[in-house]
């Protein structure tokens, strides 16, 4: 029970962000993950197109 309630006072003090904060954040990881998306993407198709044309 101790462990809980020492939870439970850690808890208190987290400062949790503002509803505009986390729209903010959560847009700027989603924009930034299609962005690594996509360049994962052309980077793939350039080096199977080029290990193809290598091998072939």
């Amino acid at each position: 029970m101790k462990f809980l309630r020492s939870v439970k006072d850690e808890m208190k003090q987290v400062s949790w962000p503002s509803k505009k904060q986390l729209r903010k954040d959560t847009l700027v990881v989603i924009e930034t993950s299609i962005i690594f998306a996509a360049l994962f993407f052309v980077m793939d198709t350039v080096i199977q197109t080029a290990f193809g044309w290598i091998l072939k």
